[in-house]
């Protein structure tokens, strides 16, 4: 049986992949910094904290500590730890964003075994590529320069390191990831109350995958030993932010007819809101080349089966 560990376990990506994980009968450790056992507020819905499959471990993985030792005990490390993007970017937390990122990479790396058969997969972001209009973007496209292009681009050179290690290393550069949580949580309560529409001109490209495709293509990379290298884990429809807003409102039977002006946008998140009006038209070529094939790859179905309408 695989050892699997989760750094951000504690995320909602990482408890996503924690419970799937376990519900297929694979050990798995977990790494962050809640104090508790994850899975104590899923109330029953997924894997309770006494499966004898599952370790948590509460640790600040920015700084070297004993959690290190799991890692080099795994056969499979999931890299996903990093602070929440959707807060106000000030100069502070805009460090913290860098180096909850960077600095676990660094230290998981580093506590890996050289020689040993293993395979890390790292996290990434489109947000790699920096706002790039209506190019379409592909794994080889270029980094660009703004402040989570920077962020990316050291991310993922952290993670390459392991590859000095014998380990087989994956990159896996996320666009919006839709579920119960994560960024739907920051989206949905403007809808809710009849507030919500595209942002900015709504024109811009707004790369999304369905958080249980997400785990198919984690679980197709662990299976298939060959592969390595960049991937995007981005679903096949391309959309624009406004097509995303109309889609959301119908799942929510709510409008989407009030934007928010780009300027407003800006005043009010700064960085954050700026991050946010990028265009970003990535496809998953790679995932889509080597045979991986998405079961929600039309945006209505992926948001009528999160809003339980299928």
């Amino acid at each position: 049986m695989k050892k699997i560990l989760i750094t951000g376990g504690s995320g909602f990506v990482g408890k996503y992949l924690a419970s799937r994980f376990l519900s297929d009968q694979v050990q798995v450790i977990g790494i962050g910094t809640s104090l508790h056992h994850p899975f104590e507020q899923f109330q029953g819905k997924e894997p309770g904290p006494k499966s004898g499959n599952f370790k948590w471990i509460s640790a600040d993985t920015t700084q070297q500590g004993d959690w290190q030792d799991a890692v080099s005990a795994a056969d499979v490390v999931i890299n996903l730890a990093g602070r929440n993007i959707f807060k106000p970017w000030t100069k502070k937390y805009k460090q913290a964003i860098y180096d909850s990122r960077i600095l676990t990479t660094k230290h998981t790396v580093a506590a890996m075994e050289k020689g040993k058969p293993a395979t890390l997969l790292s996290a990434s972001a489109v947000g790699y590529y920096g706002d790039q209009g209506e190019t379409l973007l592909s794994e080889t496209d270029p980094a660009g320069s703004d402040f989570l292009a920077k962020v990316c681009r050291d991310w993922e050179d952290q993670a390459l390191k392991a590859r000095n290690k014998e380990v087989r290393v994956c990159l896996m550069r996320f666009g919006v990831v839709l579920g119960d949580g994560g960024a739907l949580s920051v989206m949905t309560p403007a809808f809710k109350w009849f507030a919500g529409g595209p942002l900015g001109s709504g024109r811009q490209w707004f790369p999304w995958i369905h958080i249980h495709d997400l785990f198919r293509a984690v679980q197709f990379l662990i299976e298939e030993s060959d592969f390595e290298g960049v991937f995007n884990f981005t679903g096949p429809t391309l959309v624009r932010q406004k097509q995303f807003a109309t889609e959301l409102g119908l799942a929510l039977s709510r409008p989407a007819i009030l934007p928010s002006p780009a300027f407003m946008v800006k005043l009010m998140m700064g960085d954050l809101g700026s991050s946010l009006l990028q265009s970003q038209k990535a496809v998953s070529q790679r995932l889509t080349e080597l045979g991986f094939e998405f079961e929600y790859g039309d945006l209505r179905k992926a948001l009528a089966n999160i809003f339980n309408k299928l």
